[in-house]
Formats: C-alpha cells, structure tokens, sequence
C-alpha cells in the first residue's frame, strides 16, 4: 500500500484546529435554531398569557427531544450537538460563578454542608444495597449508587476505572443518565409550587438531586438567581465528595478487579475545569474584584448558552432507549432517584 493510500483515512478526518472548529458549526447552528424557536415561543407566551408558563429553556428540550425522535441527526450534525451539549454548558457554569458571592451560602453554615455529606453518604449506601438485593453485581451496583448519588455520568466515569467495571457495566450504568437526567430538569420546578418551597429550599433541593452540575443550572434558572446561586453551590460540594468515594473505593478496589488493569484518576477527572473556573470566577466576585457591572451581562449570556445547551441535550435523547435496558438495572436506577429526592425533599424543609 502507498504512502498516499495508507495516509487517506486520516486525512478524511479534520487535523487542524481551523478544521475541527468547522466541523462543529453546523451543529451548533441546529442548536442555536432550536434556542431561537423556543425563544420566540416563549415570546408568543408573554404576549398571550402576560407570563411564560413554558420556559424557553425547557422549550428547547421537549423541541430538541421530538425533533430526534423522528430524525437521528446525522455525523455532520453530531460534533456541534455534542460541544453544545457539553462545553457550552460548561462555559455557562464557569461564568455563572462572576455573578456568585460564596456569601449567598454562609448564612446556613456548616448545618448545610454536614447534611449534603451525610444525604450523599445514605444515598450511596442505601442505592447500592437496592441494586444488590435486585440481583446486580458488586461493580454494576456501585456504579449505579455513584452515578445517582453524586454526579452522574462524571461519578461513573471516574469511579468505574478504579473498581475495573467492564464495557457492558459502564453502558448500562449511564443508559439511563441522559433521559432521567432531562426528566429531573423539566419536572424539578413543579415542585416549587406542590412543595411550596422558597427560592433558598429548592436551590438546596437541585444541588441534591440533579445529576450534573450543568444540569442544576438548567433546573434552576426558571426559579430565579437565588435559586441557580444556592443550587450551584450545593452541586458543587456535592461534587466535592467524589474524592473521598474514589480515594476509599481505591483503598479497596482490589476485591472488584477480575483481571483488569487498575487505573489511577487524575485531578482534573475529579474536578473538571469548569468547576475550578467557577470557583475562581466566585472567588474574584467575593473579593469584588470582578465588578456588579458585569454581573447583568453574564448573566444574560449564561442564560443564551444554557437555552443552546438545552436544545442539544433534548437532540441527543432518544427515548427508545429505555428498551434496551434491562429491568432491574431499571428499577435500581429509578428507585435510587426516588429514594434520594424523598431524603432531599425531607431535608430542605430545615432550611427556610
């Protein structure tokens, strides 16, 4: 074979930085299209009723989520869903913490912060023993009680090279991650008014029950900036917990390896980018030395950001999914986010 021959695959795929940044525009842009459609819904809602009943952020998601249910968005559309979904988002919570002072958490003090450590330690304890009494293996039921308890895709991810979790117990951990996660974004709210919560209770409420922290930020942006400020900083130290989980499960991750490599976790694996961009934006914001001026600004382009995120995430949910997903995976994961939204819903009542 040719050098020319051997070397054309590769040249098919983009190389360079300028090539790659084209090949995420026209995904991009399907997401913007979908943001600008639910924003003038949500337009269309003012004008009628005086008050958007739909938000264009969750508009963006059930439009995202019946547009791919009838049309799975080919490779050319696929990279700039996937930034959208996830970088975007990610810019969106680093530059939520410019408009964040760490005094919006220090009234409720170290009650707050001893109650997320101990509702993410019953939570780990109680989802694991449920996925165990349902019949699933040691690492799948780990998987299961990290991904729910703490963050997610992020948990699983990290959690699962230290215990050796095979292919097979990755994909089922995380299959239904992207739907519940959606679920919990476009339900959560209606519990403000069933529930009667305050803007402080379901902030605490979000930051105990939602997967990502991006995620937290789409819940809680209909409730107000109280409510997106408080959510954040309690995901956030939710977050933190990871890393005692993981140095633990180090500690005795030998019994769970059956022949597979064991993996060390980077720092940044524990704690993305994003989460230390936030803190520091939080820090400078704290010390005023980024300025209230710019708080107006942000937060107006975090908004736009979370709106084009939204509409990715509802384009890479397929809901047929949940077919391919065995039962009791099924029912371990479901009665894990029941049993954690009924220990977060009993908590929040503390704090008024």
């Amino acid at each position: 074979m040719s050098q020319n021959q051997a070397s054309s695959p590769a040249d098919s795929k983009p190389t360079t930085a300028f090539s790659r940044i084209l090949a995420l525009i026209p995904g991009i842009l399907m997401c913007i299209a979908v943001a600008g459609v639910s924003a003038l819904l949500e337009r269309a809602e003012l004008g009628v009723f005086e008050h958007p009943y739909v938000e264009a952020l969750v508009m963006a998601i059930l439009l995202g989520m019946a547009l791919r249910s009838f049309w799975k968005p080919a490779a050319r559309w696929q990279a700039g869903i996937a930034f959208s979904a996830k970088q975007l988002l990610e810019v969106a919570v680093m530059l939520l913490g410019a408009s964040i002072s760490f005094a919006a958490i220090a009234a409720s003090g170290i009650a707050l912060l001893a109650a997320i450590a101990a509702v993410v330690v019953i939570a780990l304890s109680v989802s694991f023993g449920l996925s165990r009494m349902l019949g699933l293996s040691t690492r799948l039921s780990i998987l299961i009680a990290c991904g729910n308890s703490i963050c997610g895709n992020s948990a699983i991810a990290a959690v699962a090279p230290i215990i050796g979790a095979n292919s097979d117990e990755i994909a089922s951990s995380i299959s239904f991650t992207a739907i519940l996660g959606v679920m919990m974004v476009l339900g959560l709210p209606l519990l403000i008014p069933l529930l009667q919560l305050t803007a402080t209770q379901y902030g605490i409420l979000a930051g105990l029950t939602v997967y990502a922290v991006p995620q937290v930020l789409a819940a809680t942006v209909p409730a107000g900036l109280i409510s997106t400020q408080i959510g954040t900083l309690v995901k956030l130290m939710r977050v933190l917990m990871l890393g005692p989980v993981v140095v633990g499960l180090s500690l005795i991750a030998s019994r769970w390896q059956t022949g597979a490599k064991k993996t060390n976790v980077g720092f940044f694996r524990l704690v993305p980018w994003f989460i230390l961009g936030f803190l520091a934006l939080a820090t400078l914001r704290s010390l005023e030395i980024v300025p209230g001026t710019v708080v107006g600004p942000v937060t107006k382009i975090t908004s736009f950001l979370t709106v084009v995120s939204m509409a990715a995430l509802g384009l890479g949910v397929d809901v047929r999914v949940l077919a391919n997903v065995g039962g009791r995976v099924t029912a371990a994961v479901t009665l894990s986010l029941m049993l954690l939204l009924g220990i977060s819903i009993a908590l929040v009542h503390w704090f008024k």
